[in-house]
């Protein structure tokens, strides 16, 4: 059932205009006992989740008991993010997700079925994971609470991905990651309807129809002079809300090119991009629109590490992004990976494919490091001299020297494609 549904391309939605599609839509719901949120963390700082958990808190008082960020693989929030992101909220309310230990298993989607919506990728069952909180906990209320955006892993992010991957176990992170990177990501990004979606559809579905999930879910995009607008708020308890916002994302967020780009430089913010992990984003979401042989500059000032657990990082050390033929292989010949699917799949998010050069400015990794998972190394404060990010604006830029760049701000806010590519797909 839609409880709430206004968005536009042109919609400016005001933290006013949110709380009304929030009461609208609570008061809908009718009076709760005990009420857990489940919201990204500060990696989706801009997903708007933040005020709307806060707004959530103010509605239901002592009745919302707790908030367990939906992190996945991501480190846990640190009190000073938790401040930064959901303002008064208590933080005794908070609780960490254990992705590791902290799930337990709903169901599990048949091998056969995996394999028929993958084109025969892949051949396991996938279990249907979530932290156990949202079972054990004695909840009449979910509100799980995101943005949806294009994404690399399942297609358009959010909706059940933030609740079997946000708060799911390392079976169900590492074989979905694995099913989306196998099947082809250039062939997932910006689409509804994806293998990984269908397979997360099934254990919604079939295993988590007695959780009482309610989806609030934002679309968010810059205007032409660069600043952050919400541009839909919608809010259901079945898939209607996600199309809805999905199919406005795809206008909003999804930047299709006449040509393609022959170099391009991404900025990653520090307060939201410490590892490649979260960083590698601005390679995911650009790849369809670099041209062959172009180069993709990355300024990345806060970026300390590679993986943000300490296994994948590890492993992302040990192998390196050498692209989807090569890293296949290594899962078939190394266990280690193999126990790791996620991991796997991320060194092929990472890699150009050999289709184009990919040069790293990291903060806090130095040359040796960057060069030994096959990236291209330049210093950051060099970079940062020749690229003001201050001054360059989204999109194409012709600098002093008559260069042409073409600039992105975040990478987490969009997809950009030509349409050659894309189309090519489909």
């Amino acid at each position: 059932m839609l409880y709430f549904s206004r968005g536009g391309e042109n919609e400016r939605l005001s933290p006013d205009d949110l709380l009304k599609g929030l009461k609208t839509a609570f008061d809908a719901l009718g009076p709760r006992k005990k009420v857990l949120a489940v919201p990204p963390d500060l990696t989706r700082m801009h997903s708007q989740a933040g005020v709307l958990t806060e707004m959530a808190w103010f509605y239901y008082g002592d009745k919302l008991t707790d908030i367990l960020p939906a992190v996945g693989t991501h480190s846990p929030m640190t009190e000073q993010q938790l401040k930064h992101m959901f303002g008064f909220t208590p933080l005794d309310l908070f609780r960490v997700h254990n992705w590791r230990q902290d799930v337990i298993t709903l169901g599990e989607v048949p091998a056969d079925y995996v394999n028929k919506v993958s084109g025969g990728v892949v051949d396991y069952a996938w279990p249907a994971q979530v932290n156990k909180l949202l079972v054990q906990g004695g909840f009449d209320l979910i509100l799980s609470i995101g943005q949806v955006v294009p994404h690399e892993v399942i297609g358009m992010a959010n909706y059940n991905k933030n609740i079997f991957v946000g708060t799911g176990g390392p079976e169900g992170i590492n074989k979905s990651h694995f099913l989306g990177a196998a099947y082809g990501m250039e062939k997932i990004m910006g689409r509804a309807d994806t293998p990984v979606r269908k397979v997360i559809n099934y254990a919604s579905e079939h295993f988590a129809s007695g959780l009482p999930i309610v989806y609030i879910q934002t679309v968010v995009g810059r205007d032409k002079q660069g600043n952050l607008q919400t541009r839909g708020l919608f809010i259901g308890d079945d898939i209607e809300c996600f199309n809805l916002a999905a199919e406005l994302s795809l206008k909003v967020n999804f930047e299709m090119l006449d040509e393609p780009i022959k170099k391009a430089v991404v900025y990653l913010d520090p307060n939201e991009y410490k590892s490649t992990w979260l960083g590698n984003k601005s390679i995911y979401r650009t790849r369809m629109a670099m041209a062959d042989c172009g180069e993709l500059i990355i300024l990345a000032p806060g970026v300390c590490e590679f993986g943000e657990d300490k296994t994948i990082d590890q492993l992302i050390r040990k192998y390196g992004y050498v692209g989807t033929e090569r890293v296949l292989k290594l899962v078939k010949d190394n266990e280690d990976l193999r126990q790791n699917l996620g991991a796997a799949a991320h060194l092929i998010h990472g890699s150009s494919e050999g289709r184009f050069k990919i040069t790293y400015c990291p903060g806090k990794l130095g040359r040796e490091q960057i060069e030994s998972v096959n990236f291209n190394f330049a210093e950051l404060a060099d970079m940062l001299r020749w690229y003001d990010v201050k001054k360059l604006k989204d999109g194409f830029n012709k600098l002093s020297d008559g260069d042409e760049i073409f600039f992105i701000s975040n990478p987490g806010l969009g997809l950009w494609s030509t349409k050659e590519r894309f189309d090519s797909k489909n």
